[in-house]
């Protein structure tokens, strides 16, 4: 099976804001930008990418334009994400036949499914499909959380499970997850990357590589190369506007997926490529009214400082 490693930046997608459908040209636009970067491999479908909102034609239609535009110059993983078993299975058996390099697939959501509920799952999936699996652990949408024992028991039972996005904010579980499922299990991040590098993780599924893919893909390359300090500098300002995003989101939602969809669309088109507003109910980041107004202000500010601000957005 191929290795991943690096980051890949969970990419959104566009909408064309006249008649809210998927804009092909600019996903194939966004994907060679990507690639121009530095991005390491690109996940689409995933839960910044609005998978929740679109239909199984549309499903199809952007994961072959994703992976057409790769051409195979990164890998491409899939969310493949269903409540119900059977449409997971068909979602991750189209994704491989369209040429994925793998899936990212969370566990059923909304259910609380138990640990043999899950296993079974993932195992139906496994079944039908040859490329590898990454787990997606996201108790705050999906309200379920898989233990570091239940993802060594995916790990050891299950080959294609290679890999787990681990974004339940709690550190330890890099370690607890490398001790439980040995070293075929390979622990990525959804957030705080830099610190979980050191407890042994070896990439990000990065929201913020959607509009600063350059930074994102540096931080791992230094880190890499053992430059901490340099690496550091980069997670400073990727926690500084993940925070600012966060403090958008009116209290109690600081985890709110609508708002960091939106603020990230926005800031693509700070920096040049415009990715058009989430789709309803979500509302774009003009509607976060005046605290909203202020963090997108502040947000520019860093673009600005990271030399990735488009000449027109500082018109």
């Amino acid at each position: 099976m191929k290795e991943f490693r690096g980051s890949f930046p969970v990419i959104v997608t566009p909408f064309r804001a006249a008649d809210g459908a998927f804009d092909e040209d600019a996903m194939r636009r966004f994907v060679d930008w990507q690639i121009e970067q530095g991005s390491h491999g690109l996940v689409t479908l995933g839960s910044m990418g609005e998978f929740y909102l679109i239909s199984d034609e549309e499903r199809t239609r952007i994961a072959t334009t994703v992976i057409e535009q790769a051409a195979g110059r990164v890998p491409v993983l899939v969310g493949t994400m269903n409540v119900r078993t059977e449409t997971a299975v068909r979602y991750s058996r189209e994704a491989e036949e369209l040429g994925a390099d793998g899936l990212m697939i969370t566990p059923p959501y909304y259910v609380a499914p138990s640990d043999d509920e899950i296993f079974d799952f993932y195992r139906a999936i496994c079944e039908e499909v040859s490329i590898p699996v990454m787990l997606y652990n996201n108790p705050f949408t999906t309200h379920v959380d898989m233990s570091a024992v239940l993802v060594g028991r995916l790990t050891r039972e299950l080959e294609n499970i290679r890999y787990i996005k681990e974004a339940s904010g709690d550190l330890a579980r890099v370690y607890d997850v490398r001790r439980e499922a040995g070293p075929k299990m390979n622990v990525w991040q959804g957030a705080r990357p830099f610190e979980a590098f050191f407890l042994g993780s070896t990439g990000w599924v990065s929201p913020e590589g959607n509009w600063a893919p350059a930074a994102s893909a540096e931080m791992y390359n230094l880190l890499f190369a053992g430059d901490t300090e340099g690496a550091e500098k980069l997670r400073d300002r990727f926690v500084a506007m993940m925070t600012l995003i966060r403090s958008a989101a009116p209290a109690p939602r600081q985890n709110n997926l609508a708002a960091a969809t939106a603020f990230a669309k926005e800031m693509c088109r700070m920096v040049g490529q415009p990715m058009g507003v989430p789709r309803p109910p979500m509302k774009p980041a003009e509607a976060y009214g005046e605290r909203g107004a202020q963090v997108l202000v502040q947000l520019r500010g860093i673009l600005e400082e990271m030399g990735v601000l488009s000449q027109q957005a500082a018109e």
